[in-house]
């Protein structure tokens, strides 16, 4: 199979089920930013952490793959002639966002409460996170929209609002667990 297939090269490109759209359109730019988070988490994935953040970590691609695919299916042909769904693969899950649920608690019972908001930043993994968790929001805030075009499974929504959470949480917790510094922001006084 070849990679390149010319069929894109006048600014178009196809969904699941053959239509084809604009690559600026709502659609592409929603699963594109999905995507863009899902190569931001294997960049996480590869620091030097605790193996329990790894395997959730690629739990979550998983997940985001799903999501991805969903978005890049035509509502209108997302069923076969006869009546089954044309992708043949999992939904997201309530059980997908109780496990996002549980981690973010079970890292926020072992810090410190936050009493301020925190600049990203104090180590490279960290810094990381919070790339991921700001990509994230995004790719939440383009399906938000196309989803007020064209709804979608409600659960994807939710998966990528509890993501960002559990990104935030989670460069909080490699700030305490590789003893880095976690800097509040305490607005500053005009002078």
């Amino acid at each position: 199979m070849k990679i390149y297939t010319k069929t894109g090269d006048k600014g178009t490109t196809a969904l699941f089920g053959g239509t084809r759209v604009p690559k600026h359109h709502i659609r592409i730019d929603s699963y594109g930013t999905v995507d863009e988070l899902n190569s931001h988490l294997g960049l996480i994935r590869d620091q030097d952490m605790d193996q329990h953040y790894k395997d959730i970590i690629m739990k979550i691609q998983d997940r985001l793959f799903t999501i991805g695919s969903t978005l890049a299916t035509d509502p209108k042909k997302a069923l076969l002639k006869n009546g089954k769904e044309r992708l043949n693969i999992p939904k997201i899950s309530e059980a997908d966002i109780n496990i996002l649920e549980n981690e973010i608690d079970a890292m926020n019972d072992a810090l410190p409460p936050m009493t301020h908001f925190v600049l990203p930043g104090g180590h490279q993994t960290v810094s990381f996170c919070h790339i991921a968790r700001c990509v994230c929001r995004r790719a939440e805030r383009l399906a938000s929209a196309l989803n007020d075009l064209e709804p979608f499974q409600p659960e994807s929504l939710t998966y990528l609002n509890r993501l960002s959470d559990y990104l935030f949480v989670l460069a909080r917790k490699l700030s305490h667990d590789l003893e880095a510094d976690e800097v509040q922001w305490i607005p500053q006084k005009n002078a």
